[in-house]
């Protein structure tokens, strides 16, 4: 049995892993060469504490507040388009308390269970990932935000979570080689990290030691249909038998759903990254900067990672180092001595998130034979181990190891 895996990301790797160890013949097509998707210049987490969707209260009037500022944390580019429309009308309708409280499970469930994925793949000799379990730090800085944290970390601990509140003379012990300037920080010990680089090296010797097939350069054009059911795969180049196609396209789910007749309510998010190596900048803990929506990564030993912003924009678009430029100068904020040169747009990592209109993945079947895997925000590589072991129980029939209501991509039909 021929499975087609569309997209070389993560989740795509994983999908082909776990679809290969259970008896398929995978075959995996990448636009690209598999070097410069969005799975390798995230933050690295892998963080059940990130139970809280993209479409959450308060979020739709702080993006209209921050869309002027060139260097905010969140911006949606203002333009005509029915794709931006359609997706920000469902956006605004769901993005309220009882869809967050709703969310909050399901986000809890697929992240510990994918955790649990990379900690079986990091048993297999020679899969090298940089893994470490030392949680998360979250910095506040005002009082707001950690009146925010208490009740966070309440609703954290009633899902079973391990969650702290920590005071800045606690947190600044964890980190005696560093200023701080915050008020203190909420610690969630349930989270881990790795080197996205590292992983996605070894997701592909994996994949290439069991015989999987790696086709770089083709990109997707259609497909041949019988009734509901895909026979062939086309690419620019060639056409590909298939009994199942698994779309894990990311921030181009939208358009390849499209080919097969599914309108999948979904937009690319922009982010931004760079990477130090050997810096005389260091950090013991990853951290989250709340106020100024940046993540911290220390990894692999010898480097460190800032990144952030969610830009909902066109993946045609120039990139703007002013977003950059505001990752920096939030840094610099809560670490007053990171005084962090803006590096050449040449040494900045960016790449686009595809994000769901309700902040939940699309997980599931849209036809007899096509399994969609997309829509993971700002989360996906957290998520990426746990969704390829998902869409190969769906592929061979087998009870899911999570509930898949919550990420039915045909949901909003």
């Amino acid at each position: 049995m021929k499975a087609i895996v569309i997209g070389g990301g993560i989740i795509g790797l994983s999908s082909a892993h776990y679809l290969q160890q259970s008896g398929w013949e995978v075959t995996v097509i990448e636009k690209n060469n598999f070097e410069d998707n969005a799975s390798y210049g995230n933050a690295g987490y892998l963080c059940p504490s990130h139970f809280i969707p993209l479409a959450s209260p308060g979020i739709v009037q702080q993006g209209f507040t921050l869309m002027w500022n060139p260097r905010s944390a969140f911006y949606v580019e203002p333009r005509l388009s029915w794709s931006l429309i359609s997706w920000g009308l469902k956006f605004m309708k769901v993005a309220t308390k009882e869809h967050l409280e709703k969310s909050a499970v399901p986000l809890r469930d697929i992240a510990l269970f994918s955790q649990h994925c990379y900690e079986e793949l990091g048993k297999i000799p020679g899969f090298e990932m940089a893994y470490e379990h030392k949680g998360l730090l979250e910095y506040y800085q005002t009082e707001a935000r950690e009146e925010h944290s208490h009740h966070f970390a309440d609703e954290a601990k009633k899902l079973g979570l391990e969650a702290e509140m920590l005071t800045l003379e606690q947190v600044q012990a964890m980190e005696p080689q560093a200023k701080l300037n915050i008020r203190g920080a909420l610690y969630f010990k349930c989270d881990a990290h790795l080197y996205p680089q590292k992983l996605m090296q070894s997701m592909k010797s994996l994949l290439q030691q069991n015989n999987v097939t790696m086709i770089g350069g083709e990109e997707l054009i259609g497909f041949e249909m019988q009734n509901s059911k895909v026979q062939k795969v086309k690419t620019n180049s060639n056409v590909y038998d298939a009994n199942l196609v698994v779309m894990a396209t990311g921030a181009w789910g939208r358009e390849t759903a499209k080919m097969i007749g599914h309108d999948l309510l979904l937009m690319p998010g922009r982010g931004y990254s760079i990477t130090l190596q050997d810096s005389p900048f260091k950090l013991n803990y990853p951290a989250v900067l709340q106020e100024g929506r940046v993540a911290i990564t220390p990894m692999d030993g010898n480097k460190i990672r800032f990144g952030g912003t969610m830009e909902i924009t066109s993946t045609t678009k120039p990139p703007r180092m002013n977003r950059v430029i505001g990752i920096l100068e939030a840094v610099q904020q809560f670490l007053p001595e990171f005084k962090i040169p803006l590096p050449p747009q040449k040494d900045v990592w960016y790449g686009y998130r595809p994000c769901s209109a309700d902040g939940l993945p699309y997980i599931g079947k849209v036809k007899e034979n096509v399994i969609v895997a997309t829509g993971h925000a700002m989360i996906g590589l957290s998520l990426g181990a746990g969704t390829g072991k998902l869409v190969s129980e769906i592929a061979n029939g087998e009870k899911p190891s999570v509930d898949l209501k919550p990420y039915n991509p045909s949901r909003f039909s």
